[in-house]
């Protein structure tokens, strides 16, 4: 099997070509700037705001599947445009399509978030994600968009390091107490990713932690799963801060988690002190 991992040297996209690539398939990824340094993949540039160049790609790779992990937070032409080019060019090849969404897609006026939750963004990434959802639903009936939430890694992550900057006092600013995500693992994510890539399952699933946790209490569990002191970091609140965006969005994970083997872990659980 081919598999075309869009954005491949974030840190998603590494850990889809590493167990891609361990599972024997051909893994082909892409990169705007630089290809990560990875084994296992054939790397190829990549704009996704360049249509012709999508298309070409796509053409001459002929993927049974495209992930589209890219992630360009403050660029409307890569998120809403580039992926639904993307999706154009995936049906004129037949490829299946898993297109990575985000629950910035919600407001976080609801309790929870099913999978039927109509999209209310308030921010433009949001929007800009609401947006190329919209437009795989119609293009690619058959593609499914997996929603998720923050991404955290084995130290890699950008949660992780600012954790880490801040217990050092390298960074100012503070943890969210107010703001309220479900993380999930990167390895859970990209299993569970490509299982639903290796499934007949279609539209929006939730992939996202059992946790529901405020970003400081997140900070928490990963300063004392690295030996830091959690008295080190500092807190404030979105609310106070002027930052836009969503306070409380918890993405219900009980239909996804039902067809799934993978186990979507919670943040208790895999940053779990050793």
């Amino acid at each position: 099997m081919t598999v075309l991992v869009v954005g491949g040297s974030g840190l998603l996209g590494r850990e889809l070509v590493r167990r891609s690539s361990a599972a024997g398939d051909h893994v082909v990824a892409s990169y705007l700037t630089r290809a990560a340094e990875s084994d296992g993949a054939d790397w190829r540039p990549l704009d996704l705001r360049d249509r012709p160049a999508v298309e070409r790609l796509l053409t001459a790779v002929r993927p049974d599947v495209v992930i589209n992990a890219a992630y360009q937070q403050h660029d409307w032409a890569s998120t809403a445009d580039g992926a639904v080019q993307l999706a154009v060019a995936a049906v004129a090849v037949g490829a299946r399509l898993v297109q990575v969404s985000s629950d910035a897609v919600f407001s976080g006026t609801a309790a929870r978030y099913t999978e039927t939750a109509v999209p209310d963004p308030i921010t433009p990434y949001g929007a800009a994600k609401a947006a190329a959802e919209t437009a795989i639903k119609i293009i690619d009936p058959g593609a499914v968009i997996a929603r998720t939430s923050l991404i955290i890694g084995d130290h890699g992550s950008p949660q992780e390091r600012l954790v880490h900057a801040l217990a050092s006092g390298e960074a100012t600013g503070g943890l969210f107490t107010d703001d309220v995500r479900c993380p999930i693992h990167v390895t859970d994510l990209a299993a569970a990713l490509l299982e639903l890539a290796g499934s007949d399952q279609s539209g929006v699933r939730h992939v996202a932690g059992a946790d529901a946790v405020s970003r400081y209490e997140l900070g928490v569990l990963i300063a004392r799963r690295d030996g830091l002191d959690p008295a080190s970091l500092p807190t404030r609140t979105r609310a106070g801060s002027g930052i836009a965006g969503p306070l409380d969005v918890r993405l219900d994970c009980t239909a996804s988690q039902q067809r799934l083997r993978t186990k979507l872990r919670g943040a208790t659980e895999f940053l779990a002190a050793e």
